[in-house]
């Protein structure tokens, strides 16, 4: 049996996060939602089906993956949507043919080879479609991650379940006898290789603590559990509150609560992160903070693809894209969304709730700003910085990314020009 993890249609509903990156490829937890398909259903060969332009980078970061192939697409399947958070789930790979869905979406499809093989076409979405016409379905009561929000709003369960999952407990690193656990040391992994200096607490009072190999957690931090800290991570001084997944290879100070930092981003200083998803390559300024709760304790509403959304909760922070940089002091109201690959100069006044991708943002408007050019020279070097090198592949999909977010962004800059133009 091979395992099929696939996109469906609402990848637009996770900008800008998904702008470069499967669905599936979004963290929840330690690991990302493919992460927990495969381990769920270990053992499998795994086939992948995602965007056209994604393919490169997709392939660049999985090696031999097997992407975008219907050839591959034989003998008995289970085929899995790759919005599926599976973390306790009762579900095995074998069982009877079925369609299993929740709501109006397929969660998965088990199909043995005689229907695949009768119900393949020249497309995976026509094997889909003949499937799903072949199949008996039945309703199940497994979660589907809709939002960018949703993500965080399982975050702490996701890291309890990966804790679970690791199987190991205790400090392997180097803890300075000047530091402690506060509370259960069987909730707590320090892996080898991980330095923790003098005057940290973990707090394990409220769910497992999980660090990784080559973190260093620097004094006066306080980690709360359940939390996460990705390899090569640094915490500097930091308040890192419950149900925070951090890392790889990010710097983190200030205070933390509730959030997802994808990996390789920068909160070095001072300032409120909260119930927020930050994609790769962030820098956010000193004093950059966001909202996550109104005043008046309603439910926060999120504007994304130019629709107006009630997430259904009363925390939620805001939705950062990959290779966005913010200034000293930027203000972000609950529930804004980031464009990527933004620059945005803040100020004393708190930003609109949706800023385009590719631009420059100051004094509350949208500029074309630097171009194309310059921002790719900059990722270059940011890149660089860890020694990670920025791909042709890298460039192509952010030329498309760039490309595709082109209408929101002129609109946005002719906006502000008849601003300007007003005086």
């Amino acid at each position: 049996m091979k395992l099929v993890i696939y996109e469906d249609h609402t990848f637009e509903n996770f900008y800008p996060l998904s702008l470069i990156r499967p669905v599936f490829d979004l963290r929840c937890g330690a690991s990302s939602l493919g992460d927990k398909l495969r381990r769920h259903f270990a053992g499998l060969e795994v086939v992948y089906f995602i965007r056209e332009y994604l393919v490169p980078t997709f392939k660049q970061n999985n090696g031999s993956a097997t992407v975008n192939d219907c050839s591959a697409l034989d003998g008995d399947l289970l085929i899995t949507n790759g919005r599926w958070l599976c973390l306790k789930s009762a579900v095995t790979a074998e069982g009877e043919e079925e369609i299993a869905t929740h709501g109006d979406s397929v969660v998965y499809i088990r199909a043995n080879r005689e229907t695949v093989a009768r119900c393949r076409g020249d497309s995976f979405c026509e094997l889909l479609r003949n499937l799903k016409e072949a199949l008996p379905g039945r309703s199940v009561d497994e979660e589907l991650i809709s939002y960018n929000w949703n993500l965080v709003h399982h975050n702490p369960d996701a890291i309890t379940a990966d804790f679970e999952a690791l199987g190991e407990t205790g400090v392997h690193g180097e803890m300075h006898p000047l530091s402690c656990v506060y509370g259960d040391e069987s909730q707590v992994f320090v892996a080898p290789g991980a330095v923790i200096h003098p005057t940290v607490v973990l707090d394990s009072t409220g769910g497992p603590i999980l660090i990784e190999e080559g973190v260093i957690v620097f004094p006066h931090t306080r980690i709360e559990g359940p939390c996460t800290i990705g390899r090569d991570t640094q915490i500097v001084g930091g308040k890192i509150r419950e149900g925070c997944s951090i890392g790889p290879v990010c710097r983190v100070g200030g205070e933390v609560e509730e959030s997802i930092i994808h990996g390789y981003s920068n909160k070095y200083h001072d300032g409120f992160l909260g119930h927020a998803y930050v994609g790769e390559w962030v820098n956010l300024g000193a004093m950059t903070t966001n909202s996550d709760l109104k005043n008046d304790y309603s439910t926060v509403e999120v504007k994304l693809n130019g629709k107006t959304i009630d997430t259904g909760d009363s925390k939620v922070g805001s939705f950062i894209g990959d290779h966005t940089k913010t200034s000293i002091g930027t203000l972000f109201n609950t529930g804004t969304v980031v464009g990527m690959m933004t620059n945005i100069l803040g100020g004393s006044e708190i930003l609109p709730k949706s800023i385009p991708s590719f631009c420059l943002f100051a004094n509350g408007k949208a500029f074309k700003g630097f171009g194309l050019r310059k921002l790719l020279e900059t990722a270059e070097t940011a890149m660089g910085r860890r020694k990670v090198t920025l791909t042709e592949a890298d460039r192509e999909v952010l030329i498309h990314a760039y490309d595709s977010t082109k209408e929101e962004r002129m609109e946005a800059v002719k906006k502000a020009r008849r601003e300007i133009r007003r005086g």
